[in-house]
């Protein structure tokens, strides 16, 4: 069975997006970091969002700025395979994205047990809450910014209890710290 984890930059008090919906908070460059994110985005998988994180990824990753910017990524994100869950959009544009229209949680259930390759959901906290509380993911890694939001878009809305164990932790000179978690 394929694996699903969940990959999301968060506020130290749980926000994925500030109350307007901003994120650039949590974009820091710096060689240390660009350097992870390069290795990251070559570990593959298939790549999972919902219409709000998937807009803002095809709108960015295609760019010439985004392959001036990180070009490893960039190179990545448009080649890896993607899935949008989405009842609102006709169509995905992206390369290499399939749109899946119908109930998300019982679409996962069946894409987990296909071969391939394992899938990361980014952003797309609508997402994590539904597979989180449906126990569908079996890793968390979460990138904590050293920021407080005070309110915004909290990363797990309306999920029940989940304990989890540690698995490892990275620290980096922007402040940043990676959490990974599993079930």
């Amino acid at each position: 069975m394929r694996k699903l984890t969940v990959f999301n930059h968060v506020s130290l008090d749980g926000y994925i997006a500030d109350a307007d919906g901003d994120m650039s908070w949590a974009h820091k460059s710096d060689p240390e970091w660009n350097k992870f994110a390069a290795s990251n985005a070559k570990g593959g998988g298939e790549l999972v969002f919902g219409r709000v994180t998937y807009d803002q990824m095809a709108g960015w990753w295609p760019t010439p700025q985004a392959m001036k910017a990180l070009p490893a990524v960039a190179t990545q994100m448009n080649a890896l395979p993607k899935i949008v869950f989405s009842r609102s959009m006709t169509e995905a544009t992206w390369e290499n994205t399939q749109l899946i229209k119908s109930n998300p949680v019982a679409a996962m259930r069946r894409l987990k047990k296909k071969a391939g390759r394992d899938l990361v959901i980014f952003g797309s906290g609508s997402i994590v809450a539904l597979m989180t509380d449906a126990r569908l993911i079996d890793a968390y890694d979460l990138v904590v910014n050293p920021i407080v939001l005070g309110s915004g878009k909290p990363l797990f809305d309306d999920v029940h209890k989940l304990p989890l164990k540690l698995r490892k932790t990275r620290s980096f000179n922007n402040g940043n710290v990676v959490l990974s978690y599993e079930l």
